[in-house]
């Protein structure tokens, strides 16, 4: 790219030219060019612009990186980015010093907060805020200031403790909001300002007892009372963090009691298979079962109590089926089948309790037959498992059995030469 083509470029993207020049040192009021004692001489179409004294390290970079630095500096932003710069020099367009437009937005906060407006409130706490927070980090990096407004000692003290008050009010209305993180992020933000910011204290510690950080509430209250032993505001959340704590303590004994009587139970149920020798097996994923389980009825903590499980009624003749939530060792088929028969689906009138036979899977893949009045106890002592803590059973008619039994075999060789 010629340096003709660049300085148009540039003219073009920064509405510069020679005309336009001239044009707006004609006219008053125009915000975005600057005076004609500071502003650089254009050269016509050849020659572009040298860089000031503290951009001369752009030197070294693109054209287009050059542009993008300049999109940055707020005189030749052509579209404003939403950040802290860009929305401090938006509440700057108020007239005044940044100290008399950020306390003219912390009375306006503070109008809205005593009428609960809280939402509103926060804006214009954050409004002045930016103001200020722009100033402080101007001095942080040593920015050169404004050579027509003197800034005194006096003046950096007032505008930290207005900038203090603002982040302090914030956090209340975070408070009040919810916005628990920014209330207590808010109230740091004050500390750091002044570490003796007795409402910071409070306004934290409230945040993090409503999130059940007590350990960091009681931390926020203990520092506040410290400052300010009598504070009323503190000894208040310090007798709500002793109720916290106690309830929540409360709560973790009683979780953990249940934790343990669950383990034990489940112990009992697996001393109880064993003793039966009913083999079990768990997969990967096991079936959701909502509040089904293996376990030992009536008394899940007595180990002479029977053992009950969730079972499942296969029908692979017409692919359907049916679950039985418990399924006592001493229950027989014919208990269950008595109150599930007739199936609503079955037009043919197949299933009757004297018109089927059951089975159910072998651990080597095969099947055996289960009578229906064998007690469940007796079918699972033989060689099946039962997986994932459910019982499976196949129940044909007696009709189709046969057909159904040969393509099981079928399908189990097939899956065995696969593999």
């Amino acid at each position: 790219m010629s340096v003709e083509e660049i300085s148009d470029e540039i003219a073009d993207r920064l509405k510069i030219s020679e005309g336009e020049d001239s044009k707006s040192q004609s006219q008053e009021g125009t915000p975005q060019q600057p005076s004609s004692q500071n502003a650089p001489t254009i050269a016509p179409l050849v020659m572009f612009p040298a860089l000031s004294p503290g951009r001369a390290m752009t030197e070294r970079k693109t054209v287009d990186e050059v542009v993008a630095e300049l999109k940055k500096t707020p005189f030749f932003m052509t579209e404003l980015e939403e950040n802290d710069d860009t929305e401090a020099l938006k509440a700057l367009a108020y007239e005044g010093t940044p100290f008399e437009v950020a306390s003219e937005f912390k009375e306006s906060g503070n109008e809205c907060f005593r009428v609960k407006r809280w939402a509103d409130a926060k804006e214009f706490y954050t409004k002045g805020v930016l103001v200020l927070a722009a100033e402080e980090r101007k001095r942080a990096k040593g920015e050169p200031q404004d050579p027509d407004v003197v800034v005194t000692e006096d003046d950096i003290k007032a505008q930290r403790g207005v900038l203090e008050s603002l982040y302090v009010n914030r956090a209340a209305c975070h408070l009040e909001l919810r916005n628990y993180r920014s209330c207590w992020l808010d109230g740091a933000a004050a500390l750091r300002l002044n570490p003796k910011n007795v409402k910071a204290y409070y306004r934290s510690a409230r945040a993090f007892l409503a999130v059940g950080r007590i350990e960091e509430a009681d931390d926020a209250c203990a520092r506040g009372l410290e400052i300010d032993e009598g504070n009323k505001p503190l000894k208040g959340v310090a007798q709500d963090i002793v109720t916290k704590h106690g309830e929540i303590t409360a709560k973790q004994k009683k979780e953990s009691e249940r934790l343990a009587k669950e383990k034990r139970r489940e112990t009992l149920v697996k001393a109880s298979l064993q003793a039966r020798f009913i083999k079990t097996r768990t997969t990967a994923q096991p079936p959701e079962m909502e509040d089904a389980k293996l376990q030992l009825v009536p008394d899940p903590d007595d180990p002479r109590s029977s053992l009950s499980f969730p079972t499942v009624l296969l029908y692979p003749a017409h692919l359907q089926s049916d679950f039985v939530k418990a399924f006592n060792e001493m229950d027989t088929l014919a208990d269950h089948l008595a109150y599930i028969f007739p199936l609503p689906w079955d037009t043919a009138q197949e299933y009757t309790l004297a018109g089927v036979e059951c089975y159910m899977e072998t651990l080597t893949g095969g099947l055996v037959k289960v009578g229906k009045k064998v007690p469940l106890l007796k079918a699972l002592s033989g060689n099946v498992e039962v997986v994932d803590e459910v019982v499976r059973l196949f129940v044909l008619p007696k009709a189709k059995a046969a057909a159904w039994i040969q393509e099981f075999k079928i399908k189990k060789m097939a899956e065995k030469g696969g593999g």
